[in-house]
């Protein structure tokens, strides 16, 4: 089968391990980003098996109706930047694996070195030196400090447990029963959500981007933290009300972040605000990348192209596709 690989910018996918669970097909790997559909519909006219890495780039109806070779796209995780019904009125069968029983421990250490990074200023400090100069400011502790996690899932329950290890007070808000969940499982809970802005020396979401989550966080949330406090993104830069975080660092509150998602990916606006605030660490959405977790992620996705080659797919989200 012709198989094509989107956005693999390092060309890291050939080196892993699990590449050779496509040996025998027909393997195009693309290094670069494109989002137009005249680019991709050319590069993408006779392939039969799209892999995608998470939501790099969007698949819609337009592209998809220039796609008359597709049959399969092989990907893990949620899948918000595909047209599933466009998928399955062109008979174009989606697998993803969602790994619910495997948190993405990459995602969780990043988050926590963003905290160390972003509370004791080490790419500041870094700075400092590399200009001749010596200590340039002083950072903060985390043990005794209070860490609040917004959302209850596999990536916050780890973060959480690193911050009980580091001694510092945990806490929760998420929804009604997550909130519930998490009481079970011996975690504090904030008594309101006002209270959780409140108290967090550090704050990191930990949700899904859904409709019902995008701009959660509020400009009036952030107006509540404390002038000290880290807020710390390593989920969606849509959870936050657009243009919120950048007017609350620059009002004080809260008095930094660390980030590691952004609007418009790949983001290479060196003039972006977040870039140049002396109280912001910036990362160009790592949380998942390394060999350990892409080995992890592409061999689920490969066997789903396996099992499509088959004839017996697995993972599908669009049943009515295969009818």
């Amino acid at each position: 089968m012709r198989i094509d690989i989107l956005d693999d910018y390092f060309d890291t996918i050939r080196t892993l391990s699990c590449f050779s669970m496509l040996d025998g097909h027909d393997v195009t790997v693309w290094n670069d980003h494109a989002q137009d559909d005249d680019t991709l519909a050319e590069r993408l006219k006779d392939t039969e098996v799209l892999v995608l890495i998470r939501e790099r780039t969007k698949i819609r109806k337009s592209l998809l109706e220039r796609l008359p070779n597709l049959k399969h796209i092989s990907q893990r995780s949620v899948f918000p930047h595909i047209d599933i019904d466009a998928c399955t009125a062109n008979g174009v069968v989606v697998s993803s694996n969602q790994h619910s029983d495997t948190p993405s421990f990459a995602t969780a250490e990043l988050t926590w070195g963003l905290v160390l990074a972003g509370m004791r200023q080490i790419p500041q400090q870094m700075a400092s030196l590399k200009r001749g100069e010596w200590q340039s400011g002083v950072g903060n502790s985390v043990r005794g400090h209070t860490l609040g996690v917004y959302g209850y899932g596999r990536i916050g329950r780890v973060v959480l447990e690193y911050g009980k290890l580091f001694g510092m007070k945990t806490v929760i808000w998420a929804s009604e029963g997550s909130r519930e969940r998490a009481r079970e499982d011996g975690w504090d809970v904030a008594a309101s959500r006002e209270e959780f802005f409140e108290t967090c020396d550090v704050l990191s979401l930990h949700l899904r981007l859904y409709d019902s989550t995008r701009g959660i966080v509020t400009a009036a949330d952030l107006a509540r933290m404390k002038p000290t406090s880290l807020l710390v993104n390593t989920s969606r830069s849509g959870l936050i009300e657009t243009g919120a975080l950048e007017n609350g660092l620059l009002a004080g509150r809260p008095g930094r972040a660390a980030v590691d998602v952004y609007d418009d990916e790949p983001m290479r606006d060196t003039d972006h605000p977040l870039l140049n605030m002396d109280n912001v660490v910036c990362t160009p959405h790592i949380g998942y990348v390394t060999v350990e977790d892409f080995n992890a992620q592409f061999s689920d996705i490969f066997e789903q192209v396996q099992a499509f080659a088959a004839g017996a797919p697995i993972h599908v989200v669009n049943p009515a596709a295969q009818e």
